[in-house]
């Protein structure tokens, strides 16, 4: 085979092992599976040691990563359990703004419901460049427009997300789709395949030339130029057919007969069934002249490769194949059986009855390239050490800081954005996108699910070992001031190259802060996503992202009627911040605005003490003691009061006596704190409740008026009104597009 061929598909060391395992040179179909297999989006060849460290189990954890979805106990008395992962759809999304973003809502939602679980929730984790670049505009409408497009249609609600804006996604944008569902314990499916002689049948839409060599594009760097020669890499999803999939694999699974149930996703064909076998411990025969196609003159290649939407795998009981076809038929979805499982630890293709391949699944699987990479410290780590803020000169208007800090596009509401997609279909959305977190009733049963996504790639950046704990422990404060106790995570790991020894080192840290976060808050990862290689090769040199590690945290409210929220509910109520200020503002949106870089050694965190505070702001919230609760994240303790006050239009009069600058005071995003406020009767009762606990907590003001103003030491350095703050807020995303 010629070298260029070879090459096209695997690094020439990676084509030598895989000569070596099979005993002879693969053919173009096996070398193209190969390539599927052994991506680095497929094998986690990079990440696979790392990935180890991770927390996994918990009582109540149904299923730890390793499945379409991860899954948690939601309510043990009635079975109740949710399933639910993140992924990424970043280089598509770029490409391919629409379809790309559209089809990784299209493909997490399949994730989700090949568990056999009904979706209730979307959400979507969104980073772009910055908004004076007009491709950037272009891009972020186009992703929004697909999401909403896509979950619009197919009647599942997107109830929240976050969305970041910094040059380091100039030319690489993340898109991470997440998706959530409601499944019974007793009714849960697996994607593990067994039975000798169980027929293997092919459901969805059929087989087109989209999406080929979609899983090697997402595990290699690319550079604009290439765009165009790209997009058939990108899929086309159609959410109308997507809504009947989930509709007639829910019913199938009420029929008796399937044994496994894969989605056709990164790979296709490929995945699905090398998957399925190897969980099996069995062999897989597909007859690929029966696959449907939608395109004439597919080759056996090009159907293993596809990646068109909309499809699954299902292997079911011989003899009870003809029931689980007419279920897909009578939703008007091809179905058809294109196979067999077989005994023989195999992968074996035949094309109008002549053998076109043949590989050992083991290969493919347990023997796909495992890297140690090697990785060191970057030096702007070391240079950043020296950075000392006190030598930043104190602006004289904080009114003027707030303002541009509220309508900047990272802090600012992203109510342009939420308000395309439809958060209240179903019914079961109570909080809605904006708060901390969003939150779920779930039907038959008083308990109610919260969901937070959370990364701030800045600080891990900055600081990769504490911006990943911070990552996990934001997501899961979120999740606890609305009331519930964070359960588990899922996490997509966004990185560039891990042949990049700095890369590396950043992931490895990160990594290890994530693990140590998630053992001691006790919220175990049992689902998720590496994506590498998010860079882009530019003329002088190459434009890597920050570390993006986002964390979309799951949680659990005992009574869903106790649910909490981040507005200020009465005049007169006392405003008390939980929590230390420090005035750190390395690696804050304040930083930004002032020096236009990121400097410094970021945030850090205690985590015993934010369990600590996460449990006890629970406990506070079902005590009922509290009438709101909102964390202290970008922008600081100023930018919090305000977003506070906009729900009901409140104002407060807030007194800070902390001995540190007022910007940095008021600016700074040091972490573990959280604002909340109560009815004057309690506050006594509040503040010895935490006291307590060990937390620190203080009266610093009162719910009052129609302006916010904040003193410090007793001088008056913010006053604006609340509409005034509003209207920044509300439209500082808008004027940007």
């Amino acid at each position: 085979m010629k070298k260029e061929i070879i090459e096209k598909h695997l690094p020439l060391n990676e084509y030598k092992k895989a000569v070596e395992l099979l005993g002879r040179e693969p053919n173009l179909v096996e070398l193209g599976i190969f390539s599927a297999m052994w991506s680095e989006h497929c094998s986690y060849k990079s990440s696979r040691v790392h990935l180890s460290k991770f927390p996994t189990k918990a009582p109540w954890v149904v299923q730890g990563p390793g499945e379409n979805a991860g899954i948690i106990m939601v309510d043990e008395e009635k079975g109740i359990c949710a399933a639910f992962k993140v992924e990424s759809h970043n280089h598509p999304s770029f490409i391919e703004p629409f379809n790309g973003a559209a089809t990784g809502v299209g493909g997490i939602l399949r994730d989700v419901f090949t568990m056999g679980a009904r979706p209730i929730a979307c959400m979507d984790s969104l980073r772009f460049g910055e908004l004076s670049d007009p491709k950037m505009k272009y891009v972020m409408k186009g992703v929004v427009s697909g999401i909403s497009h896509y979950g619009n249609c197919v009647g599942v609600p997107t109830v929240g997300g976050e969305v970041y804006f910094d040059s380091c996604y100039q030319t690489n944008p993340l898109v991470n789709a997440f998706a959530l569902g409601i499944v019974k314990k007793d009714k849960i499916f697996y994607a593990q395949a067994a039975g000798v002689g169980n027929p293997v049948i092919y459901v969805g839409s059929k087989t087109g030339r989209d999406g080929i060599h979609g899983a090697t594009m997402a595990s290699e760097e690319f550079s604009s130029e290439e765009e165009v020669e790209k997009k058939v890499n990108v899929q086309v999803g159609d959410p109308f057919i997507e809504k009947l999939l989930i509709e007639a694999c829910l019913e199938a699974m009420e029929t008796e007969g399937i044994i496994a149930i894969q989605d056709m996703g990164a790979a296709g064909l490929t995945s699905s069934s090398v998957e399925m076998a190897s969980r099996g411990n069995v062999g897989v025969k597909l007859d690929l002249d029966k696959v449907p196609t939608r395109e004439e003159g597919m080759t056996p290649y090009e159907i293993m490769l596809s990646e068109s939407q909309e499809r699954m795998l299902v292997v079911c009981e011989k003899g009870k194949e003809e029931n689980i076809i007419k279920v897909f038929k009578k939703w008007g979805l091809d179905a058809c059986i294109i196979g067999e499982i077989i005994e023989e630890p195999v992968i074996r293709l035949f094309w109008h009855n002549e053998k076109v391949a043949e590989l050992p699944v083991n290969i493919l699987t347990d023997e796909a390239p495992v890297y140690y990479r090697p990785f060191k410290v970057p030096q702007y780590i070391i240079e950043n050490r020296s950075y000392n803020q006190e030598i930043l000169p104190q602006p004289e208007d904080l009114n003027e800081i707030t303002l541009k800090l509220l309508s900047s596009p990272t802090i600012a509401s992203k109510r342009w954005i939420y308000e395309q997609y439809d958060h209240m279909v179903q019914i079961n959305t109570v909080v809605y996108p904006g708060s901390d977190a969003s939150v779920l009733r779930v039907k038959e049963s008083r308990k109610g699910i919260a969901i937070s996504s959370d990364c701030n790639s800045r600080y891990c950046y900055l600081n990769p070992y504490e911006g990943g704990k911070i990552a996990v422990a934001e997501a899961a404060r979120n999740v606890a001031c609305s009331g519930a106790t964070p359960r588990a995570i899922t996490d997509c790991l966004n990185f560039a190259s891990p042949e990049d020894p700095e890369i590396m080192w950043q992931f490895v840290k990160c990594t290890d802060g994530m693990a140590d976060a998630c053992k001691i808050l006790e919220t175990p990862v049992v689902s998720g996503n590496v994506s590498f290689y998010n860079e882009t090769a530019l003329e002088n040199g190459k434009r890597a992202i920050f570390p993006t590690p986002t964390v979309v945290c799951v949680g659990v409210l005992e009574n869903v009627e106790k649910r909490m929220t981040k507005d200020f509910k009465d005049e007169g109520d006392v405003i008390i911040l939980l929590g230390e200020n420090t005035g750190n503002i390395s690696g804050s949106e304040y930083q930004k605005l002032i020096e236009g870089e990121f400097k410094g050694t970021g945030q850090t965190i205690d985590l015993k003490f934010e369990k600590t505070l996460q449990n006890s702001i629970v406990e506070a919230i079902q005590k009922e003691l509290i009438k709101s609760a909102h964390d202290i994240s970008e922008g600081g303790i100023a930018v919090a009061l305000f977003e506070s006050s906009f729900g009901r239009n409140l104002g407060f009069e807030v007194n800070l006596n902390d001995n540190i600058r007022s910007d940095f005071l008021l600016f700074g995003e040091e972490q573990s704190r959280i604002i909340i406020s109560v009815s004057p009767e309690k506050e006594e009762e509040v503040l010895e409740f935490f006291k307590e606990r060990t937390i620190p907590a203080k009266r610093i003001g009162v719910v009052k008026g129609n302006r916010g103003i904040i003193s410090h030491n007793g001088k008056e350095v913010i006053n604006i009104s609340v509409e005034e703050a509003k209207q920044y807020y509300e439209t500082g995303l808008e004027k940007n597009l």
